[in-house]
C-alpha cells in the first residue's frame, strides 16, 4: 500500500498571480486574486508526489465567520479535468518530482473577501488535512461573467488601477481640478477596506448573510456608501461644514485617502475629523477601486439638496434680496459623489453601467445615511421609481429654484432668476489624461429637447414643465480680470432691456463670502443705485469693486464670493434677481525635479510658492504625497514667516521610483492661505 501523501509546503505563486490578476502591488506578501479567473498554486510533497489513481485531493475554501455551502461562503471541490462555469475548479497543470502545479478557478459570482484554503489528502483509508494559506478575492472587471465587467482596457486601467486623479471644485464658470492620491494599492489599504466591511452594522447583525451578499457589487457599494460616513456606525469620516476644524483636520487639507483610512484603523475605527463631499467621495472611490469595482469621482455644479422630494428649492428673501430663513434645502456650489460600473440584475434591462453612489450624509435611505446605487440612465429618463434613491439624485441635477421676495406690506412676490440652473458641467477626470470630461449628457437630455420634456413628464416635474414668464429685461453677473486671492477686482452687473419701454427703479449690488455648500458670510462689497434707469433696447454694465481688505478675514477655504444683483421696479411690481459665485485663484505651487528621474535612484523635488498677499504668512507647511511608495505623507514646516511678495522654496527627498509615470501631489497650508494644491507628473526612465 502506498505511503501517505504528506504536504511539505504550498507555494502561492505570488509573482505570477499578481501579474495575471493585476494585483502585483497587493501581492508582495499575500495572495490577492480576482474572481472568475484562474490562479496558480504549487504543492510540494515530502517523499513522493501525487498519484492520480492512488491519491484523492479535496480542497476547501471558506470566507466569513460562519461559512456555509448554501450561502456560497464555503466550497468543497476535488481535482477535475473540465472547467465548469459557475463552480470552484482545481486542475493539474504540471507534475515534476515532488511538485504538483495546479490551477484554481473561482466562480465569477463568488463573495469577495478573505478566504482560507485547505487541502484534504487521502490514500486508501488514511487521510490528512493541511492549511494551504489565505487569499483575498476581489471583483474582476476583466472577466466577462463578472457583474463589474468593463470592456475597455483603457477604462479598466483608469477606474481600477490608477492611484492618482483629479476632483473638480470651484464654480460652474471657473472649474478647478484638485489633484488627489487615491492610493488603493498602498501598504495596508486592502486590509483596511476589508475591515470596513467587517465593522458594518449588517455584518454585526448577521455575519453569514452579510458575507454571502458580498457577491453583489450593488450590495457592497451600498455598504461602502454607508461606512465612509460615521453617522450610523463606526464609519470613517465625520462631516463638518462650519469652518471650525480646530479639533481635527480641515477637509480642504487632505490630498489623499491613504492618510484618512490609516488614521481610522490606527484609532480603532474612531471617526476621522473632518470630511466634506469631495473627501467622502474620494475615500469611497479608493475603497471601491481597491475591492475591484470600477469607480470614478464626479462633480455636479449648482447641486440641489431637496429634502421633501418636491423637486423645488424655494428661497425666501427680504426686500434687499437677502435670504431670510436658514434652511437646509439649498443649492450647493458643487457636490461630489462617485459612479461605479456594474450590472443591475435587480432592475429592468437597460439600467446596467454607471451607478451613482453618494457617501456624503445628507438624507437617510432605508433608515441609513447612504445613497444609491442608482443607474445614471434612470436619472436621465426621469424614472424615479428605480432603486436606490432616484428622486434625491434626480433633484440634485434637475430641481427648479424659485425666489420669493417679501414686500413692505408683507406680501410675497415671485422674482425672476435666470442666472441659476441646477445641474451643470457634471465633471469627471478623462480616461488616461489629466483633463476634465463633461458627462452632463449622461444625466440630462439637451435643454428644451423633446426628450427632456418627456423625462420631466415621467418624473412628474411640474415646475420645469410650466411655461416660464419672460420680461424682456435680463441681468447677469460678469467677472472681471485678475480675480486672484490677495487682489482687489471688479465684477459687473450686466443688464439688457429688449423692450420698447423705459425701465426705472433701484439696483442693489452685494458681494458676500460663501462656502461651497451655500452658507453665506459677511458682506465684502455693496452698491445701491436708487435711481437706475434703462432706455429702450439698451444695455448697461455696472461695476462693483471688491477689496482684499474687505474679504481677507472672511474668505472660507472654498475661495468663493457670491455676488448678487437685484433690480426692483416699483411701478411694475417687478423683481429681477441675478447671482454668481466668483472663484478666487490661489497662487501656483511650482514643482521642479532636480536631476533626471531614473529607476531605483533617489530623487529631489524643489517645491516653491510666492506669497501674493499684502501681509506675511506664518505657520507655513508643505505636504507631499504620492512620491513613489512613501510610507507616510512627507511634511516640511517653514520655521520663519514668508513676507508679502516673497517666494518660499523647499527641497523634498523622494524614495526611489519604479519606471513609468508618477504624480507628486503637494498641499500648502498657512495661517492666511489654506489648502493650496499643486501637482507634477514625473516620468521615470528604466535606463
Amino acid at each position: 500500500m502506498a505511503e501517505d501523501l504528506v504536504l511539505e509546503r504550498c507555494d502561492l505563486e505570488l509573482e505570477a498571480n499578481g501579474r495575471d490578476h493585476h494585483t502585483a502591488d497587493l501581492c508582495r506578501e499575500k495572495l490577492v486574486v480576482r474572481r472568475g479567473q484562474p490562479f496558480w498554486l504549487t504543492l510540494h510533497f515530502e517523499g513522493r508526489n501525487y498519484e492520480a489513481g492512488v491519491d484523492s485531493l479535496t480542497f476547501c475554501a471558506v470566507t466569513g465567520p460562519a461559512p456555509s455551502e448554501d450561502a456560497g461562503t464555503k466550497a468543497r471541490f476535488g481535482l477535475s479535468d473540465a472547467v465548469e462555469e459557475g463552480a470552484w475548479v482545481a486542475t493539474v497543470v504540471d507534475q515534476q518530482d515532488s511538485a504538483l502545479s495546479l490551477q484554481l478557478r473561482t466562480p465569477a459570482s463568488s463573495p469577495i473577501g478573505l478566504y482560507r484554503l485547505s487541502l484534504e489528502a487521502s490514500t486508501g483509508y488514511q487521510g490528512s488535512s493541511f492549511v494551504l494559506g489565505h487569499f483575498t478575492l476581489l471583483f474582476n472587471a476583466w472577466c466577462p461573467a463578472d457583474a463589474v465587467y468593463l470592456d475597455s482596457d483603457e477604462e479598466r486601467r483608469e477606474y481600477i488601477l490608477t492611484q492618482q486623479g483629479f476632483i473638480y471644485q470651484g464654480s460652474a464658470k471657473f472649474i478647478k481640478g484638485i489633484p488627489w492620491n487615491f492610493g488603493q494599492f498602498e501598504d495596508g489599504i486592502l486590509d483596511i477596506c476589508l475591515m470596513l466591511l467587517d465593522v458594518n452594522p449588517k455584518f454585526l447583525r448577521n455575519a453569514g448573510r452579510d458575507c454571502s451578499r458580498r457577491s453583489s457589487p450593488v450590495y457592497v457599494g451600498r455598504v461602502v456608501s454607508a461606512m465612509v460616513n460615521c453617522n450610523d456606525d463606526q464609519g470613517v469620516l465625520l462631516g463638518r461644514w462650519d469652518n471650525n476644524y480646530r479639533d481635527g483636520i480641515s477637509p480642504m487639507f487632505w490630498i489623499g485617502s491613504v492618510d484618512i483610512l490609516r488614521r481610522w484603523k490606527n484609532d480603532s475605527c474612531q471617526r476621522v475629523k473632518y470630511g466634506q463631499c469631495w473627501v467622502f467621495a474620494a475615500v469611497a472611490c479608493t475603497v471601491l477601486r481597491c475591492l475591484g469595482v470600477p469607480t470614478r469621482v464626479v462633480t455636479n455644479y449648482n447641486s440641489a439638496h431637496d429634502q421633501n422630494s418636491n423637486l423645488l428649492i424655494e428661497y425666501f428673501r427680504n426686500e434687499f434680496g437677502e435670504i431670510q430663513s436658514d434652511k437646509s434645502e439649498m443649492i450647493w456650489n458643487f457636490h461630489c459623489w462617485v459612479e461605479s460600473w456594474m450590472t443591475r440584475p435587480d432592475l429592468q434591462p437597460g439600467y446596467e453601467g454607471w451607478q451613482a453612489l453618494d457617501p456624503t450624509p445628507q438624507e437617510k435611505s432605508e433608515g441609513t445615511y447612504c445613497c444609491g446605487p442608482v443607474p445614471v440612465r434612470a436619472i436621465k429618463v426621469g424614472d424615479l421609481s428605480t432603486k436606490y434613491d432616484a428622486p434625491f439624485v434626480f433633484a440634485e441635477v434637475n430641481a427648479d429654484v424659485v425666489d420669493w421676495i417679501r414686500q413692505d406690506d408683507g406680501s410675497m412676490h415671485k422674482s425672476i432668476n435666470h442666472s441659476l440652473v441646477v445641474g451643470q458641467k457634471i465633471s469627471t477626470k478623462s480616461v488616461g489624461r489629466d483633463e476634465r470630461e463633461d458627462i452632463t449628457h449622461t444625466y440630462k437630455y439637451p435643454e428644451g429637447s423633446a426628450e427632456e420634456r418627456e423625462a420631466f413628464t415621467r418624473a412628474n416635474h411640474q415646475n420645469k414643465l410650466a411655461d416660464k414668464e419672460e420680461t424682456g429685461v435680463a441681468m447677469r453677473i460678469r467677472a472681471g480680470q485678475g480675480m486672484n486671492r490677495g487682489s482687489d477686482f471688479d465684477v459687473f452687473a450686466h443688464i439688457t432691456n429688449n423692450t420698447a419701454e423705459d425701465h426705472a427703479g433701484c439696483l442693489l449690488l452685494c458681494a458676500r463670502t460663501v462656502s461651497y455648500n451655500g452658507i453665506l458670510g459677511p458682506k465684502c462689497g455693496t452698491k445701491d443705485l436708487l435711481n437706475f434707469s434703462l432706455e429702450p433696447f439698451s444695455e448697461k454694465s455696472i461695476p462693483l469693486r471688491i477689496l482684499y481688505e474687505k474679504y481677507c478675514d472672511y474668505l472660507t477655504e472654498s475661495n468663493l464670493i457670491k455676488v448678487r444683483g437685484l433690480f426692483v421696479e416699483p411701478a411694475a411690481n417687478s423683481y429681477l434677481l441675478a447671482e454668481r459665485d466668483i472663484y478666487l485663484e490661489n497662487p501656483e505651487i511650482k514643482i521642479r525635479i532636480l536631476g533626471e528621474p531614473k529607476q531605483n535612484r533617489k530623487l529631489v523635488a524643489e517645491v516653491s510658492l510666492w506669497n501674493p498677499l499684502t501681509v506675511p504668512l506664518s505657520g507655513c507647511t508643505f505636504t507631499v504625497e504620492g512620491a513613489g511608495l512613501t510610507k507616510e505623507q512627507k511634511t516640511v514646516e517653514i520655521p520663519h514667516p514668508v513676507e508679502a511678495g516673497e517666494e518660499v522654496k523647499v527641497r523634498v527627498d523622494l524614495l526611489p521610483l519604479n519606471a513609468g509615470r508618477h504624480k507628486l501631489v503637494v498641499n500648502f497650508e498657512s495661517d492666511r492661505l489654506k489648502a493650496v494644491k499643486g501637482f507634477r507628473n514625473v516620468i521615470v526612465n528604466t535606463s
